[in-house]
């Protein structure tokens, strides 16, 4: 049989945990922190909204549906609830 004459990747020599891992790290941490930024913020509306319904949709949403989802659906769900504490904030502004 032939060799190949195709050269192997170098990225196919790194470990499991290089390049790949480091990434996947920056991205989760970077994704808790806005999330952080996000609870600290509705706790702040949860003052002033007092029993404001959406207070709680967006709890659920930092909470229970941030942490059953993948890390790429993650980005979705924390800009789901940036938009939802936008909307809170200009309800609470014209009360």
């Amino acid at each position: 049989m032939p060799k190949s004459k195709t050269t192997p990747s170098p990225l196919a020599a790194e470990p499991a945990t290089g390049r790949s891992g480091a990434s996947f790290r920056r991205r989760y941490d970077e994704l808790e922190r806005n999330r952080s930024v996000l609870v600290a913020r509705l706790a702040e509306l949860r003052g002033r909204a007092g029993a404001h319904p959406a207070c709680n949709q967006a709890l659920k949403l930092l909470n229970e549906t941030y942490r059953k989802s993948s890390l790429a659906q993650r980005i979705g769900v924390l800009q789901a609830a940036s938009f939802m504490l936008d909307i809170i904030e200009r309800l609470t502004m014209t009360m």
